[in-house]
């Protein structure tokens, strides 16, 4: 059965940074656009960044430019977000997808995980 799981979220201070884990079993993510997607409690699930894991291109939001890095390790079947220089606007609850395009809508996403907790506060 295929499946995402996120890892890593936590609560941190403004300034601080996390490292997500988006893992995938059974099937390879090799062939697919991972996206990193979060949703704010009362906002719409936006996309932060994404990554082609056959040949590394990324795309990120405004938001997320010169702050987060998307990254892939295909031997462990595993996509990445490193977080820098967080902010209390980066709260939520950041999900992985796939796509078979580069693209940051949702829309174009299927096979979500279930999602992990950033808290960024003092």
């Amino acid at each position: 059965q295929a499946r995402l799981v996120e890892s890593g979220g936590d609560l941190v201070q403004p300034g601080g940074s996390l490292r997500l884990s988006c893992a995938a079993s059974g099937f390879s993510l090799g062939y697919f656009t991972i996206g990193w997607f979060r949703q704010a409690p009362g906002k719409e699930r936006e996309g932060v960044a994404c990554i082609r894991t056959q040949n590394g291109v990324a795309d990120y939001s405004d938001s997320a430019k010169g702050r987060f890095t998307i990254s892939r390790d295909n031997a462990k079947n595993t996509v990445y977000l490193q977080m820098n220089s967080l902010k209390p606007e980066d709260t939520g609850v950041y999900y992985c997808a796939t796509s078979h395009l580069l693209s940051l809508d949702s829309a174009d996403y299927t096979n979500w995980g279930q999602g992990t907790q950033v808290t960024v506060s003092s």
